[in-house]
């Protein structure tokens, strides 16, 4: 193991690496660039979809001094605060566009319009947990639980994409029974795929795509 590394992190649900490098002091890419966390980084890909009970290396902290003139202001920014929140909204397969939304994450208000692909993106603190928008006229409300999305590769994380995109499958969550086999088989006709009913990399390609992550 290469000096420096003091600790293993075992991630818990909601939990992502934006936000245990904050936990911990860092700046997100420094962890993920440990030789240590080379093998989650081939199991995962994305760094901010992780599996609960997952492992993450955390290196010990260094110091660094650097020189600067007294009697003068200066600024300093912390690398990797805050991370960028991406939602993306559709209404049968078709951007809902320019509507405008409210965004409340941690007691902060975000007002603003859905861009013209019907996506909100705000800067946010990398520790938030629970956000909740209302969109439209009526002010439609999603809740949004931060960092609760599982790796496509796992059953729960298929599930999670799929009731997304209103493929629901809510009562199996975890398992693999007819319900997200049926779910499955509607995605699949619905993108042109072999209606297997069948979590093939094929289906793991085209949820990523269409769901955005």
């Amino acid at each position: 193991m290469q000096a420096g590394v003091v600790m293993q992190h075992k991630v818990k649900q909601g939990e992502c690496l934006s936000s245990i490098a904050a936990q911990h002091g860092f700046d997100w890419e420094k962890i993920w660039q440990r030789p240590e966390n080379d093998a989650l980084k081939q199991l995962r890909q994305n760094p901010n979809i992780l599996m609960p009970g997952d492992h993450v290396f955390i290196p010990d902290k260094e110091i660094h001094t650097v020189a600067y003139a007294t009697k003068q202001r200066h600024r300093f920014r912390k690398k990797g605060v805050p991370v960028k929140l991406r939602v993306r909204f559709l209404d049968n397969d078709q951007p809902r566009a320019n509507e405008r939304y409210v965004l409340k994450v941690d007691g902060k208000i975000h007002e603003g319009t859905t861009d013209s692909d019907g996506m909100v993106q705000h800067n946010i603190n990398p520790k938030a947990v629970i956000a909740t928008l209302y969109l439209g006229e009526e002010m439609q409300e999603f809740p949004l639980d931060l960092g609760r999305l599982d790796p496509v590769n796992e059953i729960s994380g298929v599930q999670a994409r799929l009731n997304n995109l209103g493929f629901s499958c809510d009562d199996e969550f975890g398992t693999m029974g007819p319900e997200t086999k049926a779910a499955i088989r509607q995605f699949q006709l619905a993108h042109g795929l072999t209606a297997s009913g069948e979590i093939d990399s094929a289906t793991q390609g085209k949820l990523l795509k269409v769901h955005g992550c």
